[in-house]
């Protein structure tokens, strides 16, 4: 049982190509995971607790919870009761609609293969570490799994995508096979249940289907909802950190820190559980200095308060850190190249 926790740890929380050591989740994906454990019998509650996550952290919208907490929870799971294939199991309790915004994203698109791309597109919607990547070929589309080369998010991720997609065109979405890098508990309980091939110790990720299968329409396609749907999650996505790692996470922490909050580097480190030194350090590995991240910050901050029109740009100046104008004016020009005044009048 020991050597077995050890391997699904690994499988939950090693990185790999794209996924930052650093990597976080919100609380609102991670209270998803926790509701699939409590339908398949484990003590959600307990397990959390054990893992240092707070019930608090899940409803608040902003929480971030580490990979390697989330981890602690699959793992603690497993050492309270073998699972096999838990990345399948939870993708099987796991209702269309977990994801709000993403899942209906998909659903609402004209077909199989539109709804795959919309995935792609919004992917960074979640906090999965795995992502799509469709290469459409002359008889047939490989969906790569990219992200992470070992199994758990893997699983989950392949398993939702079939289960839902099946759904959502009345069981006519098959599989050509599924191809993992790494080998499975069961194999045949996932060629059983997914209805598919399955290929372990692969040279890649992912799913194999028939171009007659990806151009499949979906029950609930819907393009002025899908519209609609696409503005939003456009909105949510300007607003999402573009960087990754620990300085994603400062970035995150900035946001409601930098009008007129306590922006020095030990606060924010201490936010994120860790010392300024060693704050300093990780930013430095990654490429990006503190005062950087908070530069971005002011700038975002700016503009945002500058189109909304309701504070003058010396009201703006203060908010964002600056005690004179000056200052602000020589840093907006810096940023966009125009002063605050001719950037709202260009808004207009």
């Amino acid at each position: 049982m020991a050597v077995r926790a050890n391997s699904l740890t690994d499988r939950a929380t090693t990185p790999s190509s794209g996924v930052s050591a650093s990597w976080t989740m919100p609380g609102r994906d991670v209270r998803i995971f926790a509701d699939g454990l409590a339908r398949l019998g484990f003590d959600a509650t307990g397990l959390l607790a054990a893992a240092g996550i707070r019930e608090a952290d899940l409803a608040d919208p902003d929480a971030r919870v580490s990979c390697e907490a989330m981890g602690a929870v699959i793992c603690g799971a497993e050492s309270q009761r073998l699972v096999p294939n838990i990345g399948l199991e939870l993708a099987r309790v796991t209702p269309l609609g977990a994801y709000p915004l993403l899942d209906y994203l998909v659903v609402t698109s004209d077909t199989v293969g539109a709804g795959v791309d919309q995935l792609a597109r919004y992917m960074r919607l979640v906090g999965n570490p795995v992502w799509p990547e469709p290469r459409v070929g002359n008889d047939a589309v490989r969906v790569h799994l990219h992200g992470t080369s070992l199994g758990f998010g893997v699983e989950f991720l392949a398993s939702l995508m079939v289960l839902h997609l099946r759904h959502e065109t009345d069981g006519q979405f098959t599989v050509t096979a599924i191809d993992f890098a790494h080998v499975p508990d069961d194999g045949a309980v996932f060629e059983r249940v997914l209805a598919c091939p399955i290929r372990p110790s692969s040279s890649w990720n992912g799913l194999t289907v028939s171009t007659e299968v990806w151009h499949l329409p979906l029950r609930r396609r819907d393009p002025i909802l899908r519209k609609m749907l696409e503005a939003h999650a456009d909105d949510v996505l300007s607003r999402e950190p573009s960087r990754a790692g620990i300085a994603r996470d400062v970035q995150r922490a900035l946001v409601p820190d930098v009008l007129c909050g306590d922006v020095r580097i030990g606060t924010i480190a201490r936010t994120l559980a860790m010392s300024g030194r060693t704050l300093q350090r990780r930013l430095a590995a990654e490429g990006v200095s503190f005062q950087e991240l908070l530069d971005d910050a002011r700038k975002d901050a700016a503009a945002r308060y500058l189109r909304e029109r309701t504070l003058s740009a010396c009201e703006v100046a203060y908010l964002v850190g600056y005690s004179e104008p000056a200052p602000f004016h020589r840093a907006f020009k810096r940023w966009y190249g125009t002063t605050p005044e001719l950037f709202r009048k260009g808004m207009r």
